[in-house]
């Protein structure tokens, strides 16, 4: 937490926000929070920011200055967030990176900050090389860039539990704890299940139901479970929507009427036994 929705909320108000704008210069409070690139922070001062990216979990800012192009990367980890409304700042103590910014297409936009509490999160500064090894190494594919049958093939692949395979961000890039829960839930699948074993039926019907899943998210500004909010200080509201997650011993919102169980494993899991079949 936060999610592909989450981050996929934040990329889009700041693309909004910032795209166009030109950084004046970074401020970084705590140097052990940028992993990589430290080094490089003057190059960012007048540069323009073209784009703002998700990728996984990531917010990406792509820079540019003449024909040279680098990136910011901001993960957000469980507590992370990307503000530029002061009054959304829980606490001036863990801003990390203060990025003052100028001329963008919101004239009062003038300051974005990263916060992030429990500092899991990091901030890496690289060029288009480093950027290059970087997403090789980190991200595998995009619920939303990938096909069915890629969906279909890859978790077929896996011999271990559907749930591990569905948070291995280097098969699949941005499905965290919530919506995983919430995916396997309604397309009636126990995390638990082997992914070599499942039918290509059901494996289609989790896709379909992932990506429909992650859009309603997405439209609802992304979960607040604990400090999440948009870059405007809003928080999001898809929590209201949750079936399972965080709901052990509620009854299960299908027919059934089965206590919804909590199983602890890598990450806690909450399923239905009665509608969850392995």
């Amino acid at each position: 937490m936060p999610e592909l929705p989450e981050a996929e909320v934040v990329r889009r108000q700041l693309h909004a926000a910032a795209a166009g704008a030109t950084i004046d210069h970074i401020r970084v409070g705590r140097e052990d929070i940028v992993r990589q690139g430290v080094e490089s922070l003057s190059w960012y001062a007048g540069t323009r920011i073209a784009e703002v990216q998700r990728h996984g979990k990531s917010v990406v800012l792509v820079c540019e200055r003449g024909a040279g192009k680098r990136v910011v990367v901001a993960e957000l980890g469980m507590t992370g967030l990307l503000l530029f409304t002061r009054e959304a700042i829980p606490s001036t103590k863990h801003v990390h990176m203060t990025m003052s910014l100028a001329n963008g297409p919101q004239r009062t936009l003038r300051t974005l900050w990263y916060w992030n509490a429990r500092r899991f999160g990091r901030l890496y500064l690289l060029d288009q090389k480093a950027w290059k090894a970087y997403r090789q190494r980190r991200f595998g594919r995009d619920p939303f860039t990938m096909t069915g049958d890629e969906f279909v093939d890859l978790i077929q692949s896996c011999r271990g539990r559907i749930k591990a395979a569905l948070l291995n961000q280097h098969r699949i890039a941005g499905i965290g704890n919530i919506y995983a829960n919430e995916a396997l839930f309604r397309s009636g699948i126990h995390p638990y299940a082997r992914g070599c074993r499942l039918s290509k039926r059901r494996l289609r019907g989790l896709f379909e139901t992932m990506q429909r899943l992650l859009e309603e998210a997405i439209a609802m500004g992304g979960s607040s479970i604990r400090s999440f909010v948009a870059p405007d200080g809003t928080p999001g509201q898809f929590q209201s929507r949750h079936l399972v997650y965080q709901k052990t011993g509620a009854r299960c919102p299908n027919v059934c009427g089965t206590r919804i169980q909590g199983l602890m494993d890598e990450r806690s899991s909450f399923v239905c036994p009665t509608c969850q079949k392995r």
